[in-house]
């Protein structure tokens, strides 16, 4: 895919929020991974990944290995030797080339890097052509401890629903992060996350969530994505337990003063209606320990 030289939702978010300058976003990033960020995308143990199925809802979702499961073949070319597991909403997706969203994070030192191209599965694993490649500040980033690998292993098992139920709706008042997937057209797909003290994301009601957006580095690549497609996919991890929630559906950004400013740190607000659930239970082996949260999580 040929991306364009400017990103339109971008620039039109960055308009709006009186924070944009010219060529200021995804268009400044290239394709080459730099030698520092392949020595970190080896020594993780899982990465975030997000696309569009072939109903165009967004999903995302994590997948995870043993050091070295990621590599880089070329300055241009990754292999990620994981594929999402049964039951996870991108399950077979990328039987067929999708544009790609990834996010290599790493809990333990609140570093990330962003990936964003097309895959597609070979065998066991996922063949990436990036388009861009950017390290992102580490704002937001709670810090985890990867306990050893202990845990039996158990097959996953998927729930799919249309509404939150009680237990997922608390999972999501608790929660200090998640991942969220969008994809725009000719620009590709993108994966991110959002971070806060617990109870940062709000349930609004059974099929609504509601988040702050905080300030950051004003290149709007989730925002900008939904300015042109609402469209998007969210992942509440249980770290502790080996849990997965994915949420799909729709956002769309609120722009009312009166209402972010009741919200610590919020520039702004965004509206996500769920469409669909899918909980998958025994998702992965790996287990953190919440060891310190961001030193830019806005507090009461």
């Amino acid at each position: 895919m040929v991306r364009t030289a400017n990103h339109p939702g971008e620039r039109a978010v960055q308009q709006r929020a009186g924070e944009g300058r010219a060529g200021w976003g995804s268009p400044m990033f290239s394709a080459e991974i730099p030698p520092g960020f392949d020595q970190f995308m080896q020594r993780q143990r899982m990465l975030v990944i997000g696309a569009v199925d072939d109903d165009g809802a967004a999903w995302s979702t994590v997948v995870t290995g043993p050091r070295g499961f990621v590599q880089t073949l070329n300055e241009t070319t990754m292999s990620i030797n994981a594929v999402p597991v049964p039951g996870d909403p991108l399950d077979g997706v990328f039987d067929r080339v999708r544009d790609i969203g990834i996010l290599v994070i790493e809990p333990q030192s609140s570093r990330r890097v962003r990936i964003n191209g097309v895959a597609k599965r070979d065998g066991d694993r996922l063949v990436v052509v990036t388009e861009q490649v950017l390290g992102n500040c580490p704002k937001y980033l709670q810090q985890r401890a990867l306990r050893p690998d202990d845990t039996e292993l158990t097959a996953p098992v998927a729930h799919h629903s249309t509404e939150l139920d009680e237990a997922q709706q608390r999972w999501i008042t608790e929660a200090d992060t998640f991942f969220i997937a969008s994809r725009a057209p000719e620009q590709g797909a993108d994966a991110s996350h959002r971070g806060g003290e617990p109870g940062f994301v709000q349930v609004v009601s059974p099929n609504r969530l509601a988040w702050p957006d905080y300030f950051g580095n004003s290149f709007y690549m989730t925002l900008g994505n939904l300015q042109l497609d609402p469209a998007c996919g969210l992942t509440f991890l249980d770290w502790e337990r080996g849990h997965a929630l994915h949420v799909t559906g729709k956002a769309r950004i609120d722009w009312d003063q009166d209402r972010a400013k009741v919200v610590p740190g919020a520039l702004r607000m965004v509206e996500f209606d769920v469409e669909r659930i899918i909980q998958v239970d025994n998702f992965t082996p790996l287990r953190w320990r919440f060891h310190a949260p961001s030193p830019f999580n806005p507090t009461n």
